[in-house]
């Protein structure tokens, strides 16, 4: 079975009693240097710039969010904690396989950006526990492991566990058995590799280059972080002494071996692997605008307006966030908003 959560996601807005768990002082500061804004990369500049990234850069709007953002986080840890408590009721828990994990992380702010926009790791380092409920997993439970994995393991983890043995003609990853049963896996990676299209997004006509272009490839290994364009500078980061990714080198003098070894990887990486990463069309995301009532970075109908975006009279509602200075910050209104079809 697949659970999706969509939550936390835009609008920020969280049903009571989640929408005033937290506060001010749960806030933790966000990652980031006023020096990261000087000569930024062409790709990450524009990205800052954007609607989101500027929301979360004013730490007054900031400190509206977070808060409702960690409700959501905690009504998702509740919901959880209900469905484990049926399955155990109904006594599946014990044969079920659980994982938890997610498609991308989220700036919040970080880096002075406020969506998924890079890979800096608030977005690529994902949440991922597993419950194994066969007995050959005692030995790791409540345990933390540091191997690199990446989510398409997931596929053929579930895949062992269920005995499937039948495979499609194109599967990549690795099973994450023996992680999970206290074993050393042989030739384990040593590198681990993240896609990103932002076709999706109108900054590539900014940046003067294609849609098909717009894309962006990942590796990182215990030293380095390499991110490759087309078309445009590389990035890159020394994972050892800049752990929190301050500062981009590269178009730093003194710096071109790393970079030839990361490419070279990337290179070896992309012999075997099949890209899905294609370009979104501009019709998606006005149907996603218009249709789905989706507007990430908004913060009031009044912006919207001024973006001369058309909102159809039903969507109106979805585009608020619980607390946009129209609308009155009550648990009515949030769970409401909560409770919208987005």
């Amino acid at each position: 079975a697949h659970l999706s959560l969509t939550k936390p996601h835009w609008p920020y807005a969280a049903p009571a009693p989640f929408n005033d768990m937290y506060g001010d002082a749960d806030i933790i500061a966000p990652t980031r240097s006023e020096a990261e804004k000087e000569d930024p990369h062409p790709l990450y500049n524009a990205f800052m710039q954007g609607r989101a990234a500027k929301k979360f850069s004013d730490n007054e709007k900031r400190a509206k969010i977070i808060p409702t953002y960690m409700g959501l986080i905690k009504q998702i840890d509740e919901q959880l904690g209900g469905l484990f408590r049926m399955m155990d009721k109904s006594g599946i828990f014990n044969n079920t396989m659980i994982i938890f994990t997610s498609d991308h992380g989220t700036y919040l702010g970080d880096h002075w950006l406020g969506e998924k926009d890079l890979f800096h790791d608030p977005i690529v380092r994902v949440p991922l526990v597993i419950y194994d409920p066969r007995p050959e997993a005692n030995a790791t439970r409540g345990t933390k492991c540091d191997e690199l994995v990446e989510l398409v393991d997931l596929l053929p983890t579930i895949m062992d566990a269920t005995n499937l043995k039948e495979q499609p003609m194109h599967i990549e990853g690795v099973p994450l058995t023996p992680l999970l049963h206290g074993k050393q896996p042989i030739n384990w990676r040593n590198a681990a590799f993240s896609e990103y299209n932002f076709s999706g997004s109108a900054i590539f006509d900014d940046l003067n280059i294609s849609r098909t272009d717009s894309k962006a490839t990942m590796v990182a290994d215990e030293k380095w972080k390499y991110i490759h364009f087309k078309n445009m500078p590389a990035m890159l980061f020394d994972l050892v002494n800049d752990p929190h990714e301050l500062k981009d080198l590269g178009r730093e003098p003194g710096y071109e071996k790393a970079v030839t070894q990361c490419r070279d990887k990337l290179l070896e990486w992309s012999l075997h692997h099949t890209s899905d990463t294609e370009p979104v069309e501009e019709e998606k995301n006005e149907w996603m605008l218009e249709k789905l009532g989706v507007y990430n970075g908004y913060w009031s109908v009044t912006e919207v307006d001024s973006a001369n975006i058309e909102i159809e009279e039903e969507s109106q509602q979805e585009i608020i966030p619980e607390v946009a200075p129209e609308i009155e910050k009550t648990p009515e209104t949030a769970s409401n908003l909560w409770q919208s079809k987005i």
